[in-house]
């Protein structure tokens, strides 16, 4: 059976970036019939670090060599990962890029995979499909106009590198709040924000459900 596991950097377990992440996992189990195990696993309900530099995963002869050997919250989360056929990645953008969740997470997934043998050759044995999710409080133009693709291609160049070519989705102009009244939020209107997210995140919602459909074609 094929296991598909999307990943959600958000802080927040059930808002934008969750709802996406469930309706690519929906995608994925009606593509195959349920025939495939599903999971969403939220970053902000465990307790884990960045990379911590202790190179245990580049230790000639070493009991980690190619694996992270730090023991915490994300240990059995990486060990899911290294048999996934898909992972999805999801993330709000805070301060034009993800969130510090995520970063700390692809520190520890990316970083024991890379090899210092000349070259740099990666140890990656299981080329699994990927997709990035990324929501946001900014229109599109503002994402392009801010630098926000730049940033984000960073992540993506390491996920195409040692993986697949992640296939894309933004959702963007989203709300944060559900009541804007009840927030010191002058530089946006609530009433505005509510049409948008009306209108336009039943569609973001559509999208990720086809790239659900897709992902493992």
């Amino acid at each position: 059976m094929k296991k598909v596991y999307a990943i959600n950097g958000s802080p927040r377990r059930n808002r934008n970036t969750a709802t996406l992440l469930d309706k690519v996992l929906e995608g994925c189990r009606d593509a195959f019939q349920g025939m495939v195990e599903t999971e969403r696993i939220n970053l902000g309900d465990l307790h884990y670090t960045g990379c911590k530099s202790c190179f245990a995963c580049k230790l000639k002869d070493g009991p980690s060599y190619g694996t992270c050997a730090l023991r915490d919250d994300i240990r059995p989360v990486l060990e899911k990962i290294r048999t996934a056929d898909a992972v999805v990645f999801g993330s709000p953008i805070y301060y034009n890029t993800i969130t510090s969740l995520l970063h700390a997470f692809y520190e520890r997934l990316f970083f024991p995979y890379l090899t210092y043998k000349k070259g740099f050759p990666t140890l990656v044995t299981n080329r699994m499909k990927t997709a990035c999710v990324y929501t946001m409080n900014v229109t599109e133009q503002d994402m392009l106009e801010r630098g926000y693709r730049d940033n984000l291609r960073s992540f993506e160049r390491y996920l195409e590198l040692y993986f697949s070519k992640p296939g894309l989705l933004y959702a963007f102009n989203t709300c944060q709040f559900g009541d804007y009244s009840k927030y010191v939020c002058g530089a946006f209107s609530g009433e505005e924000k509510l049409a948008y997210r009306t209108e336009f995140f039943p569609k973001d919602c559509e999208a990720a459900y086809r790239l659900g459909l897709n992902l493992l074609k």
